[in-house]
């Protein structure tokens, strides 16, 4: 594999992009640096004022997990003078901390829906998903993009407010779709689905009817209905440290260490169904949570590569077992099970396996790690 020479990923990762010089999407950095923030909360300002002369049942849907994220979404939302319908998907490994930052998120001052799926449908989802594709959290991903839109097309809500556009700050191949707008292209592309929509699940254990939470409205039906999305990380800068300040500064609680990756405010509202998904990056892609975490800090400029590679190397094993086993009782399968379906997505392009049968990735980043 390659690395990035300005921060650790991979050119392994999906979407990532290299330039002639070994750098990947770190270019993020000084494109925004040539943005003219104050114009584009100017056009917010004029998109708020459009929306508002429309006088609908409420100005937006804020797709919420009352993280961080989305903690900031609304208390900009609020801050120019939306009345916004806060919308969440449920996960069924909502934890006492995620369960305390929703309600700190809801006492801001909006209208909240929590939308739970049909449990015995989202078991075998996610088992369905873990076993053909590798990736557990397929239907976490499908639901949380379309409840909301389903919402705001059935009761002709104008604005959808998503917070980062994930292709343009984590890595995206299409700059078509790094803009301002969330469709039906950008989540085939980077809606973390594996390119599949709710129609290719439907088998003789899943009907339609069954995966009507997943099923995406199309564009047709949105532009019909009046409705656009947009990121407001178009329209400010988005630091996840920033918004974590600010959503600091409105209650929201961060663990006591980081559950998953570098931070301690990221991905702790759900006890193990989102620490499965980033932990088998690590037989796909050969990186984790924390090199993504680690090169955004690069990017922002507070952490040189040296020292992220200091902390890779320092955490070492990340294997996460209490979740693992987690995962197993929650979907009904044996902890040996969970590690053959885990093999079957090893990526043999950068795995090799030596004749003691242990695993180790050709030019990995770091010399001397213990496999």
């Amino acid at each position: 594999m390659n690395y990035c020479k300005t921060c650790i990923l991979p050119d392994i990762r999906p979407g990532i992009r290299f330039d002639g010089s070994g750098n990947c999407n770190c270019s993020t950095l000084s494109l925004k640096a040539q943005v003219d923030w104050h114009q584009r909360q100017e056009q917010f300002q004029a998109l708020v004022k459009e929306i508002k002369s429309q006088e609908s049942l409420y100005d937006c849907i804020i797709p919420v997990s009352g993280g961080k994220d989305s903690t900031w979404q609304t208390f900009k939302a609020l801050e120019y003078g939306l009345n916004p319908l806060c919308v969440t998907w449920k996960t069924p490994a909502r934890n006492t901390l995620g369960a305390a930052n929703l309600q700190n998120l809801i006492s801001l001052g909006v209208n909240h829906i929590d939308f739970s799926i049909n449990p015995k449908v989202e078991r075998k989802f996610t088992l369905k998903a873990f076993e053909r594709m590798g990736s557990p959290l397929i239907p976490m991903h499908m639901a949380l993009h379309a409840i909301p839109l389903q919402i705001a097309v059935n009761f002709r809500i104008p604005l959808i407010l998503w917070g980062e556009n994930s292709a343009y700050e984590y890595g995206g191949d299409d700059e078509a779709l790094k803009g301002v707008h969330l469709n039906h292209a950008w989540l085939k592309q980077y809606g973390v689905t594996n390119g599949t929509t709710a129609e290719d699940w439907i088998d003789n254990e899943l009907s339609r009817a069954d995966l009507i939470p997943y099923f995406w409205p199309s564009d047709a039906d949105q532009a019909k209905a009046g409705v656009t999305a947009v990121f407001l990380g178009y329209y400010f800068r988005w630091d996840p440290l920033e918004t974590y300040h600010l959503a600091k500064e409105h209650g929201f609680q961060a663990d006591d260490r980081p559950k998953i990756g570098y931070y301690k405010f990221a991905d702790i509202d759900d006890s193990f169904l989102i620490t499965i998904h980033h932990w088998m990056k690590w037989y796909k892609f050969g990186f984790t949570r924390l090199w993504d975490n680690l090169s955004l800090e690069i990017r922002n400029g507070r952490m040189t590569r040296e020292k992220a590679i200091d902390i890779v190397c320092q955490t070492g094993d990340e294997t996460p077992h209490n979740e693992i086993n987690q995962f197993c009782d929650y979907v009904g399968i044996s902890h040996e099970y969970f590690f053959e379906v885990a093999e079957r997505f090893r990526n043999r392009k950068i795995w090799q396996q030596d004749s003691a049968g242990v695993w180790s990735i050709r030019n990995f980043l770091i010399q001397n790690w213990n496999w």
